[in-house]
């Protein structure tokens, strides 16, 4: 299932980025006792922006998660590849989307 494009501008640091984490059969992973991250990198240049950013679980059961921007994370305009890298209880770790990558596009802003 292609993964739907997440737009912010430049500098911003809302809308938040939430997302369901699913497994391969689109349902959801039970995340309780979990730590996620989130990671970022540009398409431009391969370049990691967010390495290990915080993630806040906002469902456990229903794998709902949520990451928060700063302008830090938005202060550079292009096309971005993300993903939530989460380790479970038992120290496994699996990133979703599996399948490929969560697109963000950060805009331009005009000032």
């Amino acid at each position: 299932m292609p993964q739907p494009t997440f737009f912010i501008k430049q500098n911003d640091d809302r809308p938040h980025l939430d997302a369901f984490l699913r497994d391969d059969k689109d349902r959801p992973v039970d995340i309780t006792g979990a730590s996620v991250k989130f990671h970022l990198r540009s398409l431009a240049d391969n370049s990691v922006k967010i390495t290990d950013g915080s993630v806040s679980v906002t469902n456990a059961t229903e794998g709902a998660v949520r990451f928060e921007w700063t302008t830090t994370n938005t202060n550079t305009s292009g096309n971005y590849q993300g993903e939530f890298q989460v380790t479970f209880a038992d120290a496994t770790v699996e990133s979703f989307p599996n399948n490929g990558y969560i697109k963000v596009v950060i805009t331009d802003d005009v000032a």
